[in-house]
């Protein structure tokens, strides 16, 4: 921090104005001045002087929070002599403040949960704090909010332990679990202690170091559901007794290591459906609607317990909560015995009641019951579906018939709602996860018998216009999953859907259409359907509500039905000319052009041309339009709406040509060049525009391949000029395509390899500006994008040039970069690289090719090697590794005995103990490590090694 260590006045004035300055601006300031002082090394005074002070609320909830900041994230700035001096503080600080503020506790707890998972000197911390503060009540609260995150944080990924200490800390704590349950005990029945308690239980389950033997005779186990069977129990104490009570079943998923903690888990789950039936009376009471209370108090009355109780108000209970909170534990209980359930279905803990306490949650009125168990629906049916019993299947189909018909009967809309479904806000994502969850299970009933049923339900009765709706919803999620050959009920309903009047409901309008859509392949199957179809799509793209629906519909049925559309191609062309007459989102207008593109691949190829001339004129006419602005009065508006357009329309026509033939496409995309390059000079300076002009040139190149040859000198010679003044990443990844297209043309190699260089030298200016990897990922992406082309195209031309030694030296320092896209690139073109020195494909210069690639690993292969141990290690997410192992697999298979002695030094560098003092890696655990490695046969070998091996260090 510049100027040294700032005073505590000043301090206290920075959080006196992150809290209260009423300018944001202020604010802001303090804001960027306090979080530089949590990031120096005064940091650590100045938060424990503050401490001391105890001035207020606000400095000593800053002070507390840096300091665990400064612990989990900076813990290597203290000298070990300092641990004991730091614990001993935080304890003192811990009890002075106990009674200032809840958050400030929790805070400091972390702090000393977090020195003592990393002070290795620090043993039996659990048993420590216990005996220190076990028999004073007023530390209790305190003590239990330590032991509660203590368990918390050993998986926290704020904290580089490694497997090693997390191991011994895992142990320490289960051998001290009984220890903490004795103590919690007897804390108390208050109901905010009991709060605490419920919370330090689960968070001991959710580790999974409670003795399932102890717990399963445990009094708490007995007062949790005591707790959830009593009507005055609060919101808070239920939540949290709930919580725990579904970390305990989550802790024993193993079922059969845990049976005795799960049969007492498993009874006294089944006891609270009638506290769920009471809860649900309630909050219908709470909703004043008489006749359903009457109906669960009748339920309550017959299915009671000897527990007293009154149907009276509680001020303090939401019964809405209290009802989400019994569907979460039933839904729990039901994922813990899946297995259970489906190995023995009616038999001991696989009793099928835990699927009734589901689908009576089914039945209730809210649909946010039923969705807390989509995902267990969801496991039985994938569970099921693998298995591919025909008993089982029976035996389960009921439940599935059951679950169906709730969730058609919950995707119904209200009956006064107006104009067509919502698909963003909540109700609309639930009916999404329905149609999603319905595709899933329905193999268990039977797509067409659903289907048959839905549909009689609405060709036998005289439903209500939202249960019309619905019924058609789900039918549609199923459409596509019914086999549409000879199918006669498919297609009456397809005759009649699109017989309905325009005088029905909007929303079944709306939703009929969605199926009509999804019926594509019976319209394929039967051709005879198309001009009705089409005419009662063409309806609905006339009005307003309707048209992104029925764009989409006809996009479908072009995707389906190409060969038949080509018929209908002119009216598809005329569509596409109004297209801005009609009310479309952007994802449908798009869409409707890429049907349009399918079908006009499948015309004659002496017609396509024309076609696409015409196809693309509204695009191209529009931006000769916006250019003519832009020079008459200086401003042009956005054209990344046209650009879009003409890209679907070259992405998606793609017709058959044979080998001598001219494409047909080639001569169009000539004449729309020039368009496309005024464009691009006219916004060069903007990212956004020019990224879509790109991605527009990337798909008119890949449309006629060898075709847009001519494009190419002029093409190369724009994205380098403008290259040199505003580098668009874009452009990398244009000229990536360009090498993939031309890179094995004999006359065209140099002058891709000139484009590479030129684009490199101020890419590699960025990249080499502080944090410039960081801050430019997309750049790192694109430039490894266009390398691993050329590797791929043309490894020699590559390999033979000045720029591949930068290019190799620039991979390496971004293979610690923790950016998804970026790191795969990375470690694609290293992985690339290295195989062509190891991919004998009989071509001749296979020899010349492993020469300059043991050249280039001569020179880079150890800090290469260092740089990847290094970053896996310490930089990268787990979901690289797979990518990392495959680089050090490619380099083994090159030079085996070298890559042994790169390794070998590249493990001897690193740490061998963390900051705590707890030892990181073993010498045992190196040299086994480096043994799975040089001895593996395959890659995933490597992988496997590299996955364990980094957990030391995580």
């Amino acid at each position: 921090m510049e100027g040294g260590k700032p005073n505590l006045t000043l301090v206290y004035q920075a959080v006196q104005a992150l809290y209260h300055d009423p300018d944001p601006a202020g604010k802001e300031r303090a804001s960027v001045w306090l979080g530089e002082l949590q990031r120096s090394m005064y940091a650590w005074e100045i938060s424990d002087q503050l401490l001391q002070l105890k001035q207020d609320v606000e400095s000593c909830y800053f002070a507390a929070q840096t300091m665990k900041m400064k612990i989990q994230t900076s813990f290597y700035e203290l000298p070990p002599e300092t641990h004991n001096a730091l614990r001993e503080s935080l304890l003192t600080h811990i009890q002075n403040l106990k009674d200032l503020s809840p958050i400030i506790v929790t805070q400091l707890a972390l702090a000393i949960a977090d020195l003592a998972l990393q002070m290795a000197s620090w043993k039996g911390c659990v048993h420590t704090l216990i005996e220190k503060y076990n028999n004073d009540i007023s530390s209790m609260p305190f003590l239990i909010e330590i032991l509660t995150v203590l368990p918390e944080e050993v998986h926290s990924r704020s904290l580089r332990i490694g497997a090693n200490r997390r191991t011994e800390i895992i142990e320490d704590l289960a051998y001290y679990s009984s220890t903490v349950t004795s103590c919690v005990e007897k804390a108390g029945n208050d109901e905010k202690m009991l709060i605490k308690v419920f919370r330090c239980l689960g968070s001991w389950f959710n580790l999974g170091v409670l003795d399932s033997n102890f717990m399963a005779s445990n009094q708490l186990l007995m007062a949790l559901f005591q707790v959830l069977q009593r009507d005055e129990t609060s919101t808070n104490l239920h939540e949290a007794a709930s919580d725990c009570v579904c970390s305990s079943l989550y802790a024993i998923e193993n079922v059969e290591t845990n049976m005795a903690l799960g049969l007492q888990l498993f009874q006294g789950v089944l006891t609270l459906e009638t506290a769920y039936h009471m809860a649900v009376a309630r909050e219908d009471l709470d909703k004043t609607s008489p006749g359903v209370i009457a109906l669960h108090c009748l339920y309550y009355i017959a299915t009671a317990d000897t527990r007293s109780t009154t149907l009276g108000r509680s001020g303090h209970v939401s019964w809405e909560l209290v009802v989400l909170n019994y569907c979460r534990i039933f839904t729990e209980l039901c994922e813990t015995f899946l297995e259970t359930t489906v190995r023995s279905p009616g038999q001991g803990m696989g009793d099928l009641r835990t699927l009734e306490l589901l689908l009576i949650c089914a039945g209730h009125p809210q649909y946010e019951v039923v969705e807390i168990s989509f995902n267990f629906w969801y496991r039985l049916g994938e569970h099921l579906y693998k298995i591919n019993d025909a008993a089982l299947h029976t035996i389960f189909r009921p439940y599935i018939q059951r679950l169906l018909h709730c969730l058609a009967r919950h995707c119904q809309l209200d009956p006064d709602h107006d104009g067509i479904p919502e698909d963003t806000d909540d109700f609309g994502e639930f009916r999404m996860r329905v149609s999603d969850l319905v595709k899933d299970v329905i193999f268990l009933v039977g797509s067409m018998e659903c289907f048959s049923q839905l549909y009689s339900t609405l060709k036998e009765g005289n439903p209500s216009w939202e249960v019309t709706e619905a019924v058609l919803f789900i039918m549609s999620a199923i459409a596509k999953s019914v086999d549409p050959e000879n199918n006669p009920t498919l297609s009456e309903v397809l005759q009649q859907v699109v017989l309905l009047p325009e005088t029905v409901h909007m929303a079944v309008r709306f939703t009929s259409i969605e199926l009509v859509g999804e019926m594509s392949e019976v319209v394929d199957r039967n051709p005879r359907f198309l001009d009705p179809v089409l005419n009662y799509l063409m309806k609905g793209l006339r009005e307003k509500c309707l048209a992104s629906a029925a764009a989409k519909a006809i996009h479908n049925i072009c995707s389906v039905c190409r060969d038949h559309m080509a018929q209908h191609f002119q009216g598809l062309l005329d569509i596409a000319r109004a297209l801005d007459s009609f009310v479309l989102s952007t994802e449908a207008a798009v869409g409707l052009l890429k049907g349009t593109a399918l079908v006009l691949a499948r015309l004659p190829l002496e017609k396509i041309a024309e076609c696409l001339s015409d196809l693309c004129a509204v695009q191209v006419m529009a931006l000769k339009k916006l250019l003519a602005e832009k020079s008459t009065n200086g401003k042009s508006a956005d054209p990344t709406v046209w650009l879009d357009r003409l890209a679907v329309i070259f992405r998606h026509t793609n017709p058959i040509v044979e080998n001598g033939q001219t494409h047909p496409c080639q001569k169009v995309i000539q004449e729309i060049w020039p368009v496309l390059s005024e464009t691009l000079n006219t916004h060069q300076a903007d990212n956004r525009i020019v990224e879509r002009c790109c991605r527009c040139l990337r798909f008119a190149v890949r449309c006629v391949g060898k075709g847009s040859a001519s494009l190419l000198q002029p093409l190369v010679t724009q994205m380098v000029s403008v290259y040199q003044v505003y580098p668009h990443s874009c452009f990398l990844y244009l000229g990536s395509i360009l090498v993939d297209e031309y890179g094995m043309e004999e006359g065209c190699r140099q002058g891709l390899l000139d484009m590479l260089q030129a684009l490199c030298m101020p890419t590699f200016q960025l990249l080499e500006q502080p944090n410039g990897l960081r801050n430019h990922p997309d750049t790192v992406d694109d430039l490894f994008r266009l390398a691993t082309r050329f590797v791929q195209r043309s490894p020699i031309t590559l390999l033979s040039s000045s720029i591949i030694v930068h290019i190799i030296q620039c991979a390496i320092a971004a293979a610690s970069l923790d950016h998804r896209d970026a790191n795969c690139s990375v470690m694609k073109f290293v992985r690339d690289l290295v195989h062509t020195g190891v991919a004998n494909d009989h071509e001749e210069n296979f020899e010349l090719r492993k020469q300059l690639i043991g050249q280039a690993m001569e020179q880079n292969g150890q800090q290469l090697i260092t740089q990847l141990m290094h970053s896996c290690c310490f930089c990268l997410p787990p979901y690289t590794l797979p990518d990392v192992a495959e680089v050090l697999w490619e380099v083994m298979v090159f030079d085996r005995p070298t890559f042994c002695r790169w390794l070998e030094h590249a493990l001897k560098g690193l740490p061998k103990e963390t900051s705590g003092g707890a030892v990181s890696v073993t010498h045992k655990q190196l040299t086994d490590f480096h043994k799975q490695v040089t001895s593996a046969e395959e890659c995933k070998q490597v992988c496997w090694a590299i996955r364990e091996f980094t957990r030391l260090f995580r």
